[in-house]
């Protein structure tokens, strides 16, 4: 059951960011030639129009072709349209991921609440301690930048490690200000010495639903973003990747954990996994390499500029090779998946 969830997960994201594409190239009147849900041979199709809608047999993607790379020309071809309206249709799947984001967040926080940075208990011994921060203090910022959730603090915390941060806090409606020096407790992680509240959610209204259904999606953003700087920097190595086959087994493991607290459990679970992948999905895309949707904005924010298009066949051949490389490391991230899978990790 819990592939089966992924899999229908998995679908549904691609299919809404598939559809952010499709529905404004319609509203901008480009022909769409095939809207497909999966890779490799389709089992299901449909004409209409100008469009084939596809289901294939391999749900690990998908994609909504208009001719990008093709020089024809002719009333409803993309290559035809100003550079502004392509650079739309391009920019408009990642957008819809963060939509749909948005949506899932504003549903989660809804049902569950939303964990405010309030401190509950200081840590004897540590630094907030120390400073003077005590129980009902809530987090404003932490190096300047604005936190809304008690999870902003771990993740600032776990990107820097040992490093000083300055700390805006609201202690009984005074705003003040101080420096913490992370310690390390007996299993060797930094901390700042504050716990969160026994009420760790606090319940939503509906505005507080779509305040912090927004601040669930910028906080799933900053993670996924986290995420490359720590590959980037080599806090992390290639193996650490997960691709379908991981996300898959994630997703599996999640639902036989949560199945044991009942249906509601099983359903915020999925709420919240669905909200962070959709929101992956959309950075990863927006990233300027080839064959992705960002190397594709990068290609028309040079024709923009230069005024001129860059020959089709040159920049097929540069998605061409960038396909080919997503290829070769996405079968090197599914082989990692297996291994673990196997190891049991």
């Amino acid at each position: 059951m819990g592939i089966i969830l992924a899999i229908l997960i998995f679908g549904f994201i691609v299919m809404f960011h598939e559809f952010g594409h499709f529905i404004i190239a319609k509203l901008n009147h480009i022909k769409v030639f095939d809207f497909s849900i999966g890779f490799g041979p389709s089992i299901l199709h449909r004409q209409k129009g100008e469009t084939t809608y596809n289901l294939r047999v391999i749900p690990l993607g998908g994609f909504c072709a208009m001719g990008e790379d093709n020089d024809e020309s002719g009333k409803g071809n993309f290559n035809e349209k100003p550079v502004w309206v392509r650079m739309l249709v391009i920019f408009a799947g990642p957008f819809f991921n963060f939509i749909l984001a948005f949506i899932l967040g504003v549903i989660l926080v809804a049902v569950t609440g939303y964990d405010k940075p309030v401190i509950g208990a200081t840590i004897e011994g540590f630094p907030a301690e120390e400073a003077g921060l005590t129980a009902g203090d809530e987090i404003i910022s932490l190096n300047g930048d604005r936190i809304h959730l008690w999870r902003e603090i771990t993740l600032n915390n776990m990107m820097n490690p040992g490093k000083e941060v300055t700390v805006v806090y609201d202690h009984k409606g005074e705003t003040k200000e101080t420096v913490l020096k992370p310690k390390k407790d007996k299993d060797g992680s930094y901390l700042l010495g504050i716990r969160p509240t026994d009420e760790f959610y606090t319940k939503a209204n509906p505005l507080t639903a779509v305040q912090y259904g927004y601040y669930e999606v910028g906080y799933s953003i900053r993670s996924t973003i986290d995420g490359l700087k720590m590959l980037v920097y080599r806090k992390i190595g290639i193996k650490e990747l997960s691709g379908p086959i991981g996300i898959g087994s994630f997703v599996n493991d999640s639902y036989q954990q949560s199945k044991a607290y009942g249906a509601g459990a099983v359903v915020v679970t999925m709420l919240s996994l669905a909200l962070l992948l959709s929101a992956n999905l959309g950075v990863m895309n927006l990233l300027p390499i080839p064959a992705l949707d960002g190397g594709r904005l990068l290609f028309l924010i040079i024709e923009a500029v230069r005024r001129k298009r860059i020959p089709p066949e040159k920049e097929g051949v540069v998605h061409l090779i960038g396909m080919a490389l997503l290829l070769i490391l996405m079968a090197f991230v599914m082989y990692n998946d297996i291994i673990k899978i196997i190891a049991g990790q």
